[in-house]
C-alpha cells in the first residue's frame, strides 16, 4: 500500500494551494481518506475527511477555507486550502480507514510541508 501526497510549498498569508494524494494497492472506494496535519512540536490532528460516499467532515478552524475532494477513478483524494494562515503551517499528512475487512485498517503517507509566511 502506498499513499503519496504532493503539492505541499511555501505560500504567503491568504495564498492557495492544493494538496493531492496518490493511493495505490487499496481498493481506493472502500476507504475513508483523510488529511491530516502535524505542527513543530505538536501531535498530529485530523483537518478533513471523506467517506467512500462522498460525505464530508472538517475541523472548525479550516470550515469555509478548505475543501477535500476524492476522484475515484483516479485513486486520488485532493485539499485544496484557500485562506492561508501562519498557523496552518505544519506537515501534511494522507490517511487512508476502513473497517469493511473484517477489522480496522489505517494507512498513512510520508507527509508533504506546507509552510505559511509572511
Amino acid at each position: 500500500v502506498q499513499l503519496v501526497e504532493s503539492g505541499g510549498d511555501l505560500v504567503q498569508p491568504g495564498g492557495s494551494l492544493r494538496l493531492a494524494c496518490a493511493a495505490s494497492g487499496i481498493i481506493f472506494s472502500d476507504y475513508t481518506m483523510g488529511w491530516y496535519r502535524q505542527a513543530p512540536g505538536k501531535q498530529r490532528d485530523l483537518v478533513a475527511r471523506i467517506t467512500s460516499s462522498g460525505d464530508t467532515h472538517y475541523i472548525d478552524a479550516v470550515k469555509g477555507r478548505f475543501t477535500i475532494y476524492r476522484d475515484n477513478g483516479k485513486d486520488q483524494v485532493h485539499l485544496q486550502m484557500n485562506g492561508l494562515k501562519l498557523e496552518d503551517t505544519a506537515l501534511y499528512y494522507c490517511n487512508a480507514q476502513t473497517i469493511k475487512y473484517n477489522g480496522p485498517l489505517d494507512f498513512w503517507g510520508q507527509g508533504t510541508p506546507v509552510t505559511v509566511f509572511s
